[in-house]
């Protein structure tokens, strides 16, 4: 991959430094309730005020209809929040490029920060029109991405902009980067890959990509049961897709030929609904009753992953291995997820989506070498995808 510029060779003082950051973050009554994109902003946000820049902060929240304001996708609780976690005054702009927003950043001192109003009230935006690059580009002087969560899309603020303005890598996407491809590129091994959640065809060109990389595979979540099938097992009212299977069973030849050992569950918790009190019982895998679905991996596969994950160097994570919000199918997830904790010797890498929100269930966030801030971003980067917002600043 070509080398990104970050802001460490910028030269910020007295510029407007305009900053794409990742604060779709959940809110509640108008309140944050998950604050963890924005800490993630931070280091960027204080090493550009400290350095004397006029920050803008630009973001998108939610999926508003691009026809203009909506209250609810409105980033006006954010700026109140944000104002409690940095030491710089942080004034709201009510538009994103209108009078509004350019007033507020003509009236800035050194040390300021002004955030902008959702960029997808415009249409704009998510077509990366050229128009409203270029009218992005004359709030600033320079440009810094530090979204990675949003760097797999060809937007405006992700991309287009770039072109326009001298544009770096904040420390968040550098970091991102940087550990993503590390692990891909040069791991320590043995190298331990997990992947869950539900379907083969979502996951397909990763697992692809790491059976060229890894030294063990683990398979969980829902899609593990095509797999199965690919074995010749019948796996009951689990869900499956029939049409991966035959796929499925070439990615098993080709772990084999390529010397990785691929692990699928030998038993698992079925349950004779989808449902917190559905009746429940632990079955291997070759005894999977027809009227019932696997919602977990059982015990003796936690135990039998557990001990891969052990003695890994390097743990990639991405995905359940069951229903974990639910507590009776929790149990793989939690035994995957304090396995990955307990190995102090290796680099842990959770690769975002679902697997944060398991780690963070079970509040072993600070056990974890890195957690990714982007799911689809960092899947696409570990299936060897050009990122548009990360080619748009390579140099």
């Amino acid at each position: 991959m070509a080398e990104i510029q970050t802001i460490e060779s910028m030269q910020p003082a007295g510029k407007r430094v305009i900053v794409r950051v990742d604060f779709n973050v959940p809110l509640k009554d108008g309140v944050v309730t998950d604050d963890t994109r924005i800490r993630a902003a931070l280091p960027t946000i204080n090493y550009l005020l400290q350095a004397g820049a006029k920050v803008i902060l630009m973001s998108h929240l939610g999926r508003p209809k691009g026809e203009g304001y909506e209250e609810a996708y409105s980033l006006a609780p954010v700026a109140k929040y944000l104002a409690t976690m940095v030491d710089a005054p942080v004034v709201f702009a009510t538009d994103t490029v209108g009078e509004d927003a350019q007033a507020k950043i003509a009236a800035m001192e050194p040390g300021q920060i002004v955030l902008l109003e959702n960029l997808r009230f415009d249409k704009r935006e998510k077509k990366n029109n050229e128009e409203f690059c270029k009218e992005l580009a004359a709030l600033a002087d320079e440009y810094v991405n530090d979204a990675f969560g949003a760097a797999h899309r060809a937007h405006a603020s992700t991309a287009g902009i770039a072109a326009f303005l001298p544009a770096y890598a904040g420390f968040l996407m550098s970091k991102e980067v940087n550990t993503l491809t590390g692990m891909l590129d040069e791991p320590k091994r043995p190298f331990v890959a997990i992947l869950g959640g539900s379907k083969v065809s979502d996951k397909i060109k990763v697992i692809d990509a790491l059976i060229s990389k890894c030294d063990t595979l683990i398979i969980g979540g829902g899609m593990c049961f095509t797999f199965l099938m690919a074995q010749g097992k019948a796996v009951g009212t689990s869900l499956k897709e029939e049409d991966w299977v035959e796929r499925a069973g070439e990615m098993l030849k080709k772990a084999e030929a390529a010397g990785v050992s691929l692990l699928l569950p030998v038993d698992v918790v079925c349950a004779d609904k989808f449902a917190e009190d559905a009746a429940t019982k632990i079955t291997s895998v070759d005894e999977i009753p027809e009227d019932m679905m696997g919602l977990d991996v059982g015990p003796e596969t936690a135990k039998i992953y557990a001990e891969a994950i052990a003695g890994a160097k390097t743990v990639f994570w991405n995905g359940p291995m069951g229903v974990f919000e639910m507590a009776a199918f929790e149990a793989g997830t939690k035994e995957v997820a304090l396995a990955v904790a307990a190995n102090k010797e290796a680099d842990t890498i959770i690769g975002g989506g679902d697997s944060v929100a398991a780690v963070n269930k079970f509040d072993l966030a600070d056990q974890m070498t890195f957690i990714s801030t982007g799911g689809g971003a960092s899947m696409e980067l570990v299936q060897g995808e050009q990122l548009p917002g990360v080619v748009a600043l390579q140099k």
